[in-house]
């Protein structure tokens, strides 16, 4: 088990981070803020209510798709290392 941390050392690690320069966003981190707060409405949702309103689905989904296709998605998932749902949750998100 690692050590834990003192309070003086936390707080010296904590002055250490604070001293360091303000890192300043790339074109696309600042694009990507922008696009966010436009995106912002806001609104705010309660833990408890996100969950409440996520009740009715279970993250389960039964999909027949045809043979050749479900060799082409898990070659691709072999090949990038991930399981077949890892790789076919990567694609869907996309």
């Amino acid at each position: 088990m690692a050590n834990e941390l003192t309070p003086a050392e936390i707080e010296r690690r904590f002055a250490e981070i604070n001293a360091l320069p303000a890192e300043t966003p790339t074109q696309e981190e600042a694009k990507s803020l922008a696009a966010a707060e436009a995106m912002d409405d806001g609104t705010t949702v309660s833990l408890e209510a996100f969950q409440r309103d996520l009740e009715e689905y279970s993250g389960r989904l039964v999909l027949r798709i045809p043979r050749s296709l479900h060799k082409s998605l898990k070659e691709a998932a072999a090949l990038e290392g991930v399981s077949l749902n890892q790789y076919m949750l990567y694609k869907l998100s996309r």
